[in-house]
């Protein structure tokens, strides 16, 4: 590794947890993390669930100041990077400056899909940053009427949220369901039915076909002639990965930025981890996929780390996602679309866990729903048995006195 060191452009959880990845693994030369925002690097999570369920606290970082100085990781903050010059290995950043690399780390996240007929409203906000959750949570006053436009995981938590700060709650989901791509309906039923209990007013199969402010509210048109009106509406209808500086750095794009299994970009010099890439998986057979989850921006920005020390270390982990919306709580571990049959467990207390399982028997993917932390330990231990690609008999699965943990001693 030349003087120059590594550079990481992205100062979120990726990144933030691939700086410190650097020192862990022995590196001593420079380490630069540039970030956009002002902040220091923040866990994601607590935006749309327990932080504005709460009222906004300051964000949950992952490192104060003095860490990251006593680490001797440079960090510049309020600053984009906003070229890459492969052929001489430097980066441009916002201010003017040029910011020279060995090994450059492109953790640039992913920003929310916009819906473009809202664009020019006061009333209506999108949610990825903690700015952007402060804002929402300063407006989730009791009896605020609120629409949210998207039944996914980041509508539904913002929605629980809403709804424990007072506020009249509308889902809008123009699919035949909530969560559509990423649950099955069985937890997805269970899901709609609890907020439906919470009083969350849920209109599925309802498509939107105009958002324009009216005084200091907004009025929603939907297709069959309808209309709603509200205090404040939130949009989440998906991710679109930030991409551009790589591509216009000439690297492949494929779903984002296209990596190989040890995170290297099309330039060897270039990595990229986190939500802003896509990559093979070896135990679905080399599938590429993009992973938006907490865990896996914490799992790359290690590996990737470790691979541009040269470990040429291969991607190896089971993708895992979690929510929490009102007393329940849902986890998957796996690709749930990889299943071709789904064997069910009950654990009593209205938890249950849903077994997928490939043509040959194998154990691809496990996603569970309960109150509290009914269905973490079994999670877990699904992970565990994906991951060496287990085949457990489908009858010991089903049994709800059986111990997955003797599975995996087996």
């Amino acid at each position: 590794m030349g003087d120059r060191g590594i550079v990481i452009v992205g100062a979120g959880e990726c990144g933030g947890r691939a700086a410190f990845a650097l020192r862990e693994a022995g590196h001593t030369g420079p380490v630069t993390l540039i970030g956009a925002e002002r902040h220091l690097p923040y866990e994601r999570p607590p935006l749309s669930k327990d932080g504005m369920a709460g009222g906004m606290p300051a964000a949950r970082t992952i490192a104060d100041a003095d860490r990251f100085d006593g680490a001797g990781i440079k960090l510049m903050l309020a600053t984009e990077a906003v070229f890459i010059d492969a052929a001489s290995q430097t980066v441009r950043l916002s201010d003017g400056t040029d910011c020279g690399y060995e090994r450059l780390l492109l953790a640039t996240g992913a920003r929310p899909r916009r819906l473009p007929f809202a664009e020019t409203s006061r009333h209506c906000l999108y949610l990825r940053t903690h700015d952007d959750a402060a804002a929402i949570a300063a407006r989730l006053a009791a009896e605020q009427r609120v629409v949210i436009v998207g039944g996914g995981f980041i509508g539904l938590e913002i929605a629980a949220a809403a709804r424990k700060r007072g506020c009249a709650v509308t889902v809008i989901e123009a699919m035949h369901r909530l969560l559509v791509r990423a649950v099955p309906v069985e937890i997805a039923d269970m899901v709609a039915d609890v907020h439906k209990a919470n009083g969350v007013d849920l209109r599925i199969g309802t498509s939107i076909q105009s958002i324009t402010d009216i005084g200091e509210g907004v009025a929603i048109g939907f297709g069959d002639g309808r209309s709603l009106t509200a205090d404040l509406c939130i949009i989440g209808i998906g991710a679109v990965p930030n991409a551009e500086l790589a591509g216009a750095a000439g690297i492949t794009i494929d779903n984002g930025i296209s990596v190989d299994e040890t995170l290297r970009t099309s330039d060897p010099a270039i990595f990229a981890a986190g939500d802003c890439c896509s990559f093979p998986l070896s135990i679905y057979g080399g599938r590429r996929v993009r992973l938006e989850s907490w865990r896996n921006a914490q799992d790359q920005g290690a590996l990737a780390a470790r691979n541009m020390l040269d470990a040429g270390e291969p991607h190896a982990a089971v993708p895992w996602f979690w929510s929490d919306q009102f007393d329940l709580a849902l986890q998957i571990a796996g690709l749930v679309d990889e299943g071709r049959r789904v064997v069910r467990r009950d654990l009593g207390a209205g938890a249950f866990l849903l077994f997928h399982l490939a043509d040959d028997g194998r154990l691809v993917a496990a996603s569970g729903i309960g109150p509290g932390n009914s269905v973490a330990r079994d999670i877990r231990l699904s992970e565990m048995l994906i991951g060496r690609r287990a085949a457990p008999p489908a009858e010991t699965l089903a049994a709800p006195d059986a111990k997955l943990k003797s599975l995996l001693a087996a």
